[in-house]
């Protein structure tokens, strides 16, 4: 008997961040790792999801610059993912940490 062949569709992140509620709950739940290539990979999924071409020109980059920046590899200052987040419409908020 033959098994059959199953076939899966490549995961991104981007088909699932449909609105501003789930880009926040995504970029949130990576926050809680507190890893800052995580957080601009998060960015770079975020940004994917929109027009990657209009945020480029609304923050001043150029697109190849902006992925870079956003590739997880990449090095952006925390006054580039601001002005990030601002154009995506989100923003970095502050919370006390839960001790043990």
């Amino acid at each position: 008997m033959e098994a059959k062949k199953v076939e899966f569709s490549r995961y991104d992140t981007v088909d699932y961040l449909q609105s501003e509620e789930d880009m926040a709950a995504y970029l949130n739940a990576v926050m809680e790792d507190g890893d800052p290539s995580l957080i601009a990979a998060a960015l770079g999924d975020i940004a994917r999801s929109r027009n990657i071409s209009q945020l480029a020109r609304d923050v001043g980059m150029s697109r190849e610059g902006l992925y870079k920046a956003l590739s997880g590899t990449g090095n952006p200052t925390f006054a580039t993912m601001t002005k990030i987040a601002k154009s995506l419409g989100l923003r970095f908020s502050v919370q006390p940490s839960k001790l043990v």
